[in-house]
């Protein structure tokens, strides 16, 4: 094991008073802790599983990009097994570029959004679009889980802590 590195932790943010502004600061804060948990990881160790499921740090992030284009552009994902592994020739820097800019597009989609109970503005042939709150909510759940694993992971590859 590296060095460790032990990052300073960010409280939980401070949002605004209205339950947008909470679940979007919640989840903005995940996504920064997430895309900087992978951001700057040693290859190979970064898509080497760690545990006996297969998950690899990399995976993880790959796998909250689709997520991401899956719930708030209406991306049709066929199969969520594969998007837990990134393509060999794609480094840490491009997979995190591509998480950063699926979250930046989400984000002008929700900025568009004033009515947590109206369904999300995507087309997705022969499936509803579910509410901005639950599509928030349950991102606010998917991207934790994840962000949990991630630490853990990132700890077992360099010693690297915090958020």
């Amino acid at each position: 094991m590296a060095t460790r590195d032990r990052r300073r932790d960010t409280p939980p943010p401070r949002t605004g008073t209205s339950e947008v502004e909470t679940l979007r600061g919640f989840l903005d804060y995940l996504r920064t802790s997430v895309a900087a948990k992978v951001d700057g990881a040693p290859e190979p160790e970064v898509r080497t599983a760690a545990v006996r499921s297969g998950t690899n740090l990399l995976g993880l992030l790959n796998h909250l990009t689709y997520v991401e284009r899956a719930i708030f552009l209406g991306e049709h994902i066929a199969d969520w097994q594969a998007t837990f592994s990134a393509a060999p020739e794609d480094s840490v820097a491009e997979v995190v570029a591509r998480y950063r800019t699926a979250v930046e597009s989400a984000n002008a989609v929700l900025d568009g959004c004033a009515d947590l109970a109206a369904p999300l503005p995507r087309t997705q042939p022969g499936k509803p679009a579910p509410s901005v709150r639950w599509a928030l909510a349950h991102m606010v759940e998917e991207t934790g889980r994840h962000a949990g694993h991630a630490d853990i992971l990132r700890e077992l590859i360099d010693g690297s802590t915090g958020r």
